[in-house]
């Protein structure tokens, strides 16, 4: 094990599998205590009695770590404040949180449920802010006490949520508004210490595997560096970003940056607006598709 978590106490959410696992086992490699969350859901969300976290650990133990399960719904408003609660009685704090858990009901917007649409924002996007509500809650009272935390946050959003994807409307909305999230998070909480940043992680994951070509695709455990790195203390210069995540690549996303502008300098006609737009989508590239995000 390394040292840059050292004495660190951290949450990793959806972390029984995939890309959640390989952050909590990188994150314990580096020192850090890590509270494994997972319900033990399928890739859509239905429940199916296993119990994941168990595993991981045990993997975390036997390589001289500390590590708890915790099988908390993380979109339950209770049961996430409990699971904060739990990192703080278990090992004397609470310093990181990586939001990760998630799943896919994937459907053409014309063929997708109101059932759907609701699972997926739900475990996505609310099971982001209800575990971040309550560790920011946690964090602004240590301050508040002359405890301030070098705390960090680390979310989870998508290219699919960043350029879209097609057959992925729900989750790629889902994703979006956890990179709005993050960007509002990281102005409000900053004053307490806490860096809020999120990665657009690519790999071959139960995620992926079936709906794309998934062959060429990194593996989860690639990603965790980065996430290691965001959730140590030398990270404190950097809040309020989106870091895409392919492999050996990373990129820094711009997001809904500036392009080309056109100034009137009165109120717009209507007839005038078709030529003016067009020659600014001209200007701009066009987005890139995203395929496996």
């Amino acid at each position: 094990m390394t040292g840059l978590l050292e004495g660190r106490v951290a949450i990793v959410t959806g972390a029984g599998r995939g890309i959640g696992r390989a952050h909590a086992l990188e994150l314990a490699r580096h020192g850090a205590a890590v509270v494994v969350n997972d319900y033990g859901v399928s890739l859509a969300g239905e429940d199916t009695g296993e119990t994941p976290a168990a595993e991981v650990v045990r993997e975390i133990e036997a390589a001289g770590g500390r590590a708890v399960t915790n099988d908390a719904d993380v979109a339950d408003f209770a049961q996430a404040e409990a699971m904060v609660r739990q990192a703080i009685d278990t090992f004397g704090g609470l310093d990181i949180l990586v939001n990760n858990a998630g799943f896919v009901r994937d459907r053409m917007l014309v063929n997708t449920a109101e059932e759907e649409w609701d699972a997926v924002i739900r475990v996505h996007l609310k099971g982001h802010f209800a575990p971040l509500r309550h560790a920011g809650a946690y964090w602004r009272a240590e301050a508040k006490e002359g405890r301030q935390r070098a705390a960090r946050v680390i979310n989870t959003s998508s290219g699919a949520g960043l350029q879209g994807s097609v057959g992925q409307g729900t989750y790629s909305a889902a994703k979006a508004g956890i990179a709005g999230l993050t960007l509002v998070a990281a102005q409000e909480m900053g004053r307490y210490g806490v860096t809020v940043n999120a990665i657009a992680p690519v790999a071959k994951t139960r995620m992926t595997e079936g709906a794309f070509d998934t062959s060429a695709m990194a593996l989860p455990e690639d990603n965790s560096p980065i996430v290691a790195w965001l959730a140590s203390e030398d990270a404190g210069d950097i809040t309020g970003r989106v870091i895409e995540i392919d492999g050996s690549t990373i990129t820094l996303e711009t997001g809904w940056a500036h392009g080309p502008a056109r100034d009137a300098g009165r109120r717009w006609e209507a007839t005038e607006v078709g030529a003016a737009v067009r020659d600014m989508v001209h200007e701009a590239p066009a987005p890139e598709p995203v395929y496996g995000a």
